[in-house]
């Protein structure tokens, strides 16, 4: 019989809007390489924009239901998925009730915490230190779930330094595996491409800022040195104050969606993203390296990501981030060799093969001596008891309390 995988997540796969959606996709291939029965189980309301994955059953989840007990208990997964720390929060204890030795795994695709940090850092102009990251009470949820969870996946290599280093957190409950990535086919060249690109989930909040720094600080001065070049915005979901931006006679255009991001990156000469906050490895950044679309961006946006250098250029100022963008855009022969540096970093740093076998023997491995790897992480084991009484109430609670509103 078939070994269960259950992937608990609060949104549907949709990699052509996010990276989020290309990480769930690389996990999903990874455990069907382990022959998996894979179940997919959402909150989210699907749309047309989700994949339908053949070797993958879908379903809807509510949550504080009941029904959820029942599902779970019946389908009796091997490993259980928990694609944010906050479904753990909502899922965790039901799963220690009713599926015990289920082996839990958190993806954090990027630390919330962090990205939540800096972002009130940047709204309240303060600077952004260690102490602000941990006195944060997101920051306390987002720990306690790791512990919680018998292994973390962490995608940015600067993460998991921090959870080691900062957070004293064991290495035993963690594995780092980034975004992978592969340089493209028929890549084009410096005469084949035009234009200045921006590419970006509009739900989140990040993108929404660097495409306002582009609009208002960075581009006026570009546009003013290159009043031929154009500066298009791609990314999902955009709202009406991003469209609002669309000024074709400033050379600023807003794209919207595209079926096809890496072919929208791969027509641009360079990609800007000037991030101010946000946490992870910036899928817009992947992208641009495998397409070989040298990139200019600020140090969280090349976060995790760096090696021996960067595809371009890393700037915290306005003033050089300008420079460098209208001088990778004229310069051919810089241009090239700032692309090969991207072919570089994907092929040392980002290469599945370096992580897809390691990843498949840690897996196997916890699931085989599940017992040894609880006991060796006793805060988790604390937390968990915790925990499991004091929300199995609470959300028994909410349960009869939602009955009595329908």
């Amino acid at each position: 019989m078939k070994r269960k995988i259950l992937i608990l997540s609060a949104v549907n796969i949709e990699p052509n809007s996010s990276a989020a959606g290309g990480r769930m996709l690389q996990l999903l291939n990874l455990f069907q390489e382990m022959d998996f029965e894979i179940h997919y189980a959402t909150t989210a309301v699907k749309t047309e924009f989700s994949v339908n994955i053949p070797y993958v059953s879908f379903h809807n989840i509510v949550i504080n239901d009941s029904s959820f007990d029942n599902f779970v208990a019946n389908l009796n997964p091997t490993v259980v998925v928990f694609d944010r720390f906050m479904l753990e929060e909502q899922f965790g204890s039901k799963i220690s009730e009713n599926c015990p030795n289920a082996l839990k795994i958190l993806d954090t695709e990027d630390l919330h915490s962090l990205r939540q940090a800096r972002q009130n850092c940047v709204k309240t102009q303060t600077p952004f230190t260690l102490d602000t990251w941990k006195n944060n009470d997101y920051t306390k949820r987002e720990i306690a779930s790791i512990y919680r969870c018998d292994v973390t996946l962490i995608i940015s290599e600067y993460e998991y330094h921090c959870l080691v280093h900062d957070f004293k957190i064991p290495e035993s409950i963690l594995f780092y595996i980034p975004l992978f990535a592969k340089k493209q086919e028929n890549i084009k060249n410096f005469s084949e491409r035009t234009d200045f690109a921006f590419i970006g989930n509009f739900l989140h909040e990040p993108n929404w800022d660097a495409t306002q720094q582009l609009y208002k600080t960075i581009w006026p001065s570009i546009k003013q040195k290159l009043p031929r070049a154009k500066m298009k915005i791609y990314g999902a979901y955009p709202t009406q104050k991003v469209l609002e931006l669309h000024q074709p006679g400033k050379g600023f255009y807003i794209q919207g969606r595209v079926d096809n991001a890496l072919e929208a990156i791969a027509s641009a000469k360079v990609l800007l993203a000037p991030i101010r906050f946000g946490a992870g490895i910036k899928g817009k950044l992947l992208d641009a390296m495998q397409t070989g679309t040298p990139s200019i961006t600020t140090k969280i946006g090349a976060e995790g990501m760096e090696y021996k250098g960067w595809n371009g250029f890393v700037c915290d100022d306005n003033k050089s981030f300008i420079e460098k963008s209208i001088l990778l855009y004229s310069d051919e022969k810089l241009w090239h060799t700032m692309q090969e540096k991207g072919f570089e970093i994907i092929e040392k740093k980002l290469n599945s093969l370096f992580f897809a076998d390691a990843f498949k023997e840690k897996i196997n491995r916890m699931i085989d001596d599940l017992a040894y790897y609880r006991n060796d992480n006793y805060i988790g084991k604390l937390l968990n008891h915790h925990t499991t009484n004091a929300y199995y109430y609470m959300n028994k609670w909410i349960e009869e309390k939602n009955k009595k509103l329908q």
